[in-house]
């Protein structure tokens, strides 16, 4: 029987690639965004047309993760739909480029809830089900930012991204003894083939902003982006991220990755990661929790 997956912030990036490539591996997708009558409409057209067309289980689902009325409708319906939720996908999220000074408080509180406390709504609303049936799956879509090597203007997104990243580990070991594994899936930058910095928000504090541009900063934004630019190959493809999903929701129970790295500039996470994983574990171990490190089989 077909697994059921649900996909957050799949009307674009690396969300709609994962959801697309999962549906064509033979997987019941839903895949959620927010405002679907509207904003999203056309996305939500085209995906649904895609199904047609191949005859995939393709299924967009009205979410928007900052609001728990709306991710308790999405869930409630997967769930009335398919009577389950195998795997879920952590990909929402909102990126921000500036000078850090020059974002309002309330604006780092906006861009937490929406890039972390927006899993804890989700988890709350899957975990109940995934708990009953005693398997499951968690994939968060982290980044590269957490563990290696990053350039400035970009300090509120790689905190919340880190924030999500710590968050998703000590979820693993919570979720182990219930038969619910975790894999984090860990991009670099990739300038093609997301919207990162197309969509990317800017500071409200425009003043602060402007003594930033017109100091010895001036012209910054326009440097880092150029240095981006220059150090991801020309043939990076955001699809490997997909990919790399379908390979995890692919393979058998208790034989996932529990980190997997898709970095084009090879910005030093996937060594960075390696020293944190390793003393976590090794934490667990000498605390005599170390069956926290893998997913209970309850076969």
């Amino acid at each position: 029987m077909s697994k059921t997956v649900l996909v957050t912030g799949a009307s674009s990036g690396f969300g709609r690639l994962i959801s697309v490539a999962l549906a064509r591996a033979g997987y019941t997708v839903y895949a959620s965004m927010r405002d679907i009558a509207e904003r999203n409409a056309e996305v939500a057209a085209q995906l649904i047309n895609l199904a047609q067309r191949e005859q995939i289980a393709l299924r967009p689902v009205e979410m928007n993760v900052q609001s728990e009325r709306s991710v308790a409708a999405a869930v409630a319906k997967v769930i009335g739909d398919e009577g389950k939720i195998d795997v879920l996908i952590h990909n929402a999220g909102h990126m921000v480029f500036g000078p850090a000074e020059a974002f309002t408080p309330e604006q780092y509180a906006a861009l937490y809830d929406v890039n972390v406390v927006s899993t804890q709504r989700v988890n709350r609303a899957v975990l109940p089900h995934m708990r009953n049936q005693q398997q499951g799956l968690l994939v968060w879509i982290s980044s590269s930012s957490s563990a290696g090597g990053t350039p400035p203007w970009l300090a509120p997104y790689f905190g919340a991204k880190a924030a999500m990243d710590a968050i998703a580990v000590q979820y693993a070991r919570e979720l182990s003894r219930w038969g619910i594994e975790t894999s984090l899936i860990v991009p670099g930058a990739f300038t093609k083939g997301t919207n990162h910095f197309a969509h990317a928000g800017l500071p409200d504090d425009k003043d602060r902003a402007g003594e930033y541009d017109n100091g010895p900063y001036a012209g910054f934004g326009e440097q880092v982006q150029t240095a981006f630019s220059a150090i991801v190959p020309p043939d990076a493809d955001a699809g490997l991220v997909a990919s790399a999903v379908v390979d995890v929701v692919n393979a058998p129970f208790g034989k996932r990755p529990f980190r997997v790295h898709i970095d084009p500039t090879e910005d030093g996470a996937n060594v960075g990661f390696t020293v944190l994983d390793r003393l976590r574990s090794e934490m667990l171990h000498r605390v005599g929790l170390a069956d926290l490190l893998k997913p209970r089989s309850f076969k």
